[in-house]
């Protein structure tokens, strides 16, 4: 390991700056990112690249479907509805999905 830590670590120092283009590039460095980190970069999508958040949100949706094999319609419904309020009231929403992270 180098002097600038794992792969992973790298990919959480990229998140703390915010800056999409650093992200992109310490994620590619990875097998995978985590749903939670994933929700991460969604929210960064949504306060500078918005054009591609609805796409990032559907995605998200679709890996928490994956990943998560005991989700339910009404989790799917409650992550959907999170993503759509995420403009209006990012607390609420970040709440909701960070819930669902952690089930």
């Amino acid at each position: 390991m180098s002097d600038s830590g794992s792969a992973y670590s790298r990919f959480q120092r990229a998140l703390a700056t915010g800056n999409l283009m650093i992200i992109r590039a310490a994620a590619a460095e990875l097998p995978a990112i985590r749903l939670d980190d994933a929700l991460q970069v969604c929210v960064l999508l949504r306060d500078r690249e918005p054009e591609r958040y609805d796409r990032a949100a559907v995605r998200w949706i679709g890996r928490y479907c994956v990943e998560r094999s005991d989700a339910t319609l009404d989790d799917v419904e409650h992550a959907r509805a999170a993503f759509s309020i995420m403009r209006r009231d990012p607390e609420r929403a970040l709440t909701i999905l960070q819930t669902l992270c952690r089930v």
